[in-house]
């Protein structure tokens, strides 16, 4: 019989709805892993396991109590919070020193739906400061490392939250996503990380993003978890003004439909000029075989963007820098990248952050026409396997370390501007074992294709009974 920890999430909570487990086994279980192995693999701020207990040992109580029909779908079963969401129970830094032991009176609306389908969280993974890098070291933290290569970074800036679920820490973790920060994890770490449309989910109740970039999700190592992750999030609250039609039943069932034949443009050419690594290359030629031999037509197109979008990118980044929410008195305290790029930020005045933000919402507007005749755009998740852990930071200078993220991130941002669905999936891993993942972009809120079309591709690679070796594992 497999291990708790190797257990995907839907089949925890299966097994707790059978009663086969506990939710207190579950969550016992998972916070002597953490205790072991997270020394390794710096994937948490905050643990709360009192908290973690105590939630589950109601949880116990209501499995013995209600019907299993009536359990909430991911009922029992350990998670974790992104230290950019806010949390009434635990603290949220953001990443950074300036805000190391801020208690929310709130939680985030992802934090309640995560919680209302029943999972229980563990504690605060680890993140940039802010979000604003593609690692996720911070002043007060190691650097979290892929468990594939303890060497090696687990990516930002959901970091923690991909060290974790691929270390089975926990089997999902939730995440946030404005420049590919659940598709960068993923990538690094062997996981599936679904980035929802722009509005499908809500970001509440702090302040909108006014770039409307970013989204919340979950990290997870199959398909259908994600799905379900995507069903708790939904079934909570959406996010837009205006809701976004969805599929009929869940966004789970999806995974169980033939996606039928689908018309599929590729490019592996990075938009802003980078060189792409060849095993980036590979992974997109082994997910283009595993489509065309499920009866997908894949073509290869040009870039739907060019160089100019990474500078209004860059731009609309050091908008978002300058307006994070940083005490008074405290900016001394923030790390380098952070000040320059909220200089930069706050030396755009609001003319031109408007003529910027427009800018940045016409170039999406391209991409979206540029590939509006396939259901599917594949290309590279990143445009390098993962980085050794410190080399984003080599040399501690700020504007090397900035150039460094958007090197790495060349494909990613396409679909935050767009508010495209994309997902990252684990399809390749490098001789010495690492993981690189190739990344399906959907049609503007089309999460269903790629859910389905990602379950079949999931189907034919093999990829999720593959571990990770842990020293002491």
């Amino acid at each position: 019989m497999a291990e708790l920890h190797e257990l995907s999430a839907l089949e925890q909570a299966a097994a707790v709805r059978s009663r086969t487990v506990s939710p207190v086994e579950l969550v016992e279980h998972h916070l002597d892993r953490i205790a072991r192995l997270d020394g390794l693999l710096h994937a948490f701020v905050t643990t709360t396991p009192e908290l973690a207990l105590e939630q589950a040992k109601e949880a116990e109580q209501a499995v013995v109590s209600t019907p299993a029909a009536e359990l909430p779908p991911l009922h029992g079963v350990p998670t974790a919070i992104k230290d950019l969401s806010v949390t009434k129970d635990a603290p949220t830094a953001f990443g950074s020193r300036a805000l190391v032991g801020f208690q929310s009176p709130l939680d985030a609306h992802v934090v309640t739906g995560l919680r209302r389908a029943g999972l229980i969280s563990l504690g605060k993974t680890a993140t940039p400061e802010f979000g604003l890098t593609a690692h996720s070291r911070t002043e007060f933290g190691e650097e979290p490392r892929t468990p594939w290569d303890l060497g090696h970074s687990a990516g930002g800036s959901s970091g923690g939250a991909g060290a974790a679920v691929a270390a089975g820490l926990v089997p999902i973790a939730q995440g946030s996503d404005a420049g590919g920060s659940i598709r960068i994890p993923a990538s690094v770490c062997g996981l599936v990380g679904l980035k929802p449309s722009f509005g499908r989910e809500s970001g509440g109740p702090t302040p909108p993003d006014p770039a409307q970039l970013a989204v919340r999700g979950v990290l997870t190592r199959t398909v259908r978890d994600s799905a379900a992750g995507l069903d708790a999030l939904v079934a909570y609250r959406s996010g837009g003004l205006v809701p976004l039609p969805r599929p009929d039943g869940t966004y789970l069932a999806q995974a169980d439909r033939d996606p039928g034949r689908l018309r599929i443009g590729r490019f592996t050419v990075a938009p802003n000029g980078v060189d792409v690594d060849p095993e980036c290359v590979r992974a997109v030629d082994v997910a283009t075989e595993l489509l065309t031999g499920a009866g997908h037509e894949v073509e290869e197109i040009k870039p739907p963007a060019g160089p100019e979008f990474a500078d209004l990118f860059t731009k609309v980044w050091a908008l978002k820098a300058a307006g994070a929410p940083v005490p008074a008195g405290k900016e001394s305290l923030l790390r380098p990248v952070t000040r320059m790029l909220r200089e930069l930020g706050a030396g755009i005045g609001g003319a031109e952050a408007m003529t910027i933000l427009a800018a940045l919402q016409g170039a999406a507007r391209l991409v979206i026409d540029r590939t509006a005749d396939y259901d599917v755009v594949l290309c590279p998740t990143l445009s390098m396997p993962p980085r050794p852990a410190g080399w984003f930071t080599d040399g501690d200078d700020p504007a090397a370390e900035f150039e460094r993220t958007m090197q790495f991130v060349a494909f990613t941002p396409l679909q935050n501007a767009t508010g495209q669905p994309a997902v990252s999936l684990p399809v390749h891993w490098t001789a010495d074992g690492l993981p690189i993942g190739a990344m399906l972009a959907g049609r503007p809120g089309d999460e269903a294709t790629l859910i389905s079309l990602s379950a079949q591709l999931e189907a034919a690679s093999g990829w999720v009974p593959r571990r990770a070796d842990l020293p002491t594992a």
